[in-house]
């Protein structure tokens, strides 16, 4: 769980060693995609498995250890599986017998902390009678659904599935619109896509690729050019786009470029409003002006990636930093999902990167812990049109 989540729903399976979990994953998916034995603690770490639910889409689904392991061992695979919370769409407690105890009580409550939708299988149903009064105890305690099934039949996955459609949130895996409440159909949307170093192969970067598709599915016609063809363009075209969306990095070129009374944004900051947590990015990013010596600045990213030397969270938004604060500042960077050093109060503010390759379900738990600390948050567009001088005109468009 180490690296950036995939942007698709994540559906974690927890419940007790040998209580079916692995087992369960298998019938869903009709094949076997998770190791299952008669002994307890088959699985050791939180293990993903891709699976395409009809009428749906895909999702993934996360085996995770035994919440009842013992031993030093077991408490780290324990940690690993609690660990798994934040950076899942809808939870599932498998039981059986329908019964549940401290293991499962902490789960629970560490779901509802999120925010994070759950329900209830009680698993080798062909082993017991059936019984609707324990089931719909379960049901009103936790006010959640509380389903009956068994490996040995595989009844009841058609139930399973409608369950899980039912719960997962619309907005964890609808994608809505980037730009819809922005544009009209026939309008200009001008992109400006530096190609550097950071630019893979013949393809664009992702954000790039998903605004294009966006402007298409508004019917809407993308410009897209390179930083030096902006200004012969639109002296040459008599084009006056609807917006113009810049890679953040040449926001100060782009605003030259581009006439004041068309919008300009960023690439990030549009991704910020989307999916990020945009009302406390607002809050947070003035911040970026009170950094004092020693502080200790947080940058979050959300995929692992090769290290250059014009990284932009690793090497251009900290060198950038230190010459508009004139201070002495402490970086951390956490590359995909990794847990963060320390206490998140040690950190003076920070920085989310616009998260391209994951959920607002995913950035909006991320940042969680410093939001209700009251450190201050911001994302990687924001704060280069903050530092550039160009944050009010970047932040228009969205408020």
């Amino acid at each position: 769980m180490s690296k950036g989540k995939e942007n698709k729903p994540h559906i974690g399976i927890y419940g007790k060693r040998n209580v079916g979990k692995s087992s369960l994953i298998n019938s869903i998916a009709a094949q076997e995609v998770s190791i299952v034995a008669d002994y307890k603690g088959t699985t050791t770490d939180p293990v993903k498995r891709s699976f395409e639910i009809t009428g749906f889409g895909p999702v993934i689904f996360i085996d995770t250890a035994g919440i009842d392991d013992d031993g030093n061992i077991g408490k780290l695979r324990i940690k690993k599986t609690f660990d798994t919370i934040d950076k899942i769409d809808l939870g599932i407690i498998l039981i059986n017998d329908y019964q549940l105890d401290k293991y499962e009580e902490k789960i629970i409550e560490k779901l509802k902390s999120f925010e994070t939708p759950f329900f209830i299988i009680n698993g080798k149903a062909d082993l017991i009678q059936v019984d609707n009064n324990n089931k719909n105890e379960l049901k009103i305690k936790y006010n959640t659904p509380v389903l009956d099934f068994s490996v040995k039949n595989n009844n009841n996955i058609d139930n399973i599935l409608d369950t899980i459609k039912k719960l997962i949130p619309d907005s964890n895996w609808k994608t809505n619109s980037m730009i819809g409440d922005i544009v009209s159909s026939g309008d200009m949307v001008l992109l400006i896509t530096p190609i550097d170093i950071a630019a893979p192969q013949g393809r664009l970067i992702l954000p790039q690729v998903q605004v294009i598709r966006d402007i298409l599915d508004n019917d809407c016609v993308a410009i897209v050019l390179k930083e030096q063809e902006v200004n012969g363009f639109l002296q040459k075209s008599a084009i006056k786009p609807k917006l113009a969306i810049t890679d953040s990095q040449i926001f100060l070129q782009a605003a030259t470029s581009i006439p004041k009374d068309i919008p300009l944004t960023g690439f990030s900051v549009l991704l910020a409003k989307h999916k990020g947590d945009f009302e406390n990015y607002l809050k947070g990013t003035p911040k970026l002006s009170e950094l004092q010596d020693y502080d200790k600045v947080l940058i979050l990213e959300s995929c692992s990636h090769h290290v250059s030397c014009e990284d932009i969270g690793r090497v251009k938004i900290p060198d950038w930093l230190i010459d508009f604060t004139g201070k002495k500042l402490d970086f951390t960077v956490v590359a995909g999902l990794d847990n963060i050093p320390g206490k998140i109060t040690d950190y003076a503010i920070v920085i989310q990167c616009g998260g391209c390759v994951i959920t607002k379900k995913q950035i909006i738990s991320r940042l969680k812990p410093a939001v209700e600390a009251g450190i201050p948050v911001t994302n990687y567009g924001m704060t280069i049109a903050y530092i550039q001088g160009i944050y009010e005109r970047a932040v228009k468009p969205f408020i």
